[in-house]
């Protein structure tokens, strides 16, 4: 990925109307990846007047998604036998998608504070999450 690509399909596709539908309130969230860092990606922002959230830089581990796809990655790599092709892949991906669980999702989001307090303590440096 590079800053263009943040900017180009990320920003301008994704982020920019959520924030819309979303309203002033909205806030995003990056990890910090060098690609968001860009000059052009920060410029985007402005430009939207979108509202990033401070981020510790070494703390990507905070972000539930990130837990989200590590689950996911999971359930591919236990897969037997394992995709062998795009599609496959694909298809894997979708059925194992559709079977995570929302309490998974609810638990991960609840265990915010903590994941948040542990960062503080360890003043933005690895957690053990």
């Amino acid at each position: 990925m590079t800053g263009h690509i943040c900017r180009d399909v990320i920003l301008e596709q994704h982020v920019r109307l959520f924030r819309g539908a979303m309203g002033a309130e909205f806030l995003f969230m990056d990890d910090n990846a060098r690609p968001h860092r860009a000059n052009i990606v920060d410029e985007c922002l402005q430009s939207e007047d979108i509202t990033s959230m401070d981020w510790p830089a070494y703390s990507p581990d905070l972000n539930p998604i990130e837990h989200v796809w590590d689950m996911l990655g999971g359930r591919i790599a236990a897969r037997q036998p394992p995709p062998t092709c795009l599609p496959e892949l694909r298809s894997a991906l979708l059925d194992e998608w559709c079977n995570i669980q929302q309490d998974q999702i609810d638990n991960l989001i609840l265990s915010m504070p903590r994941r948040c307090k542990a960062c503080i303590a360890s003043s933005g440096r690895h957690t053990p999450y």
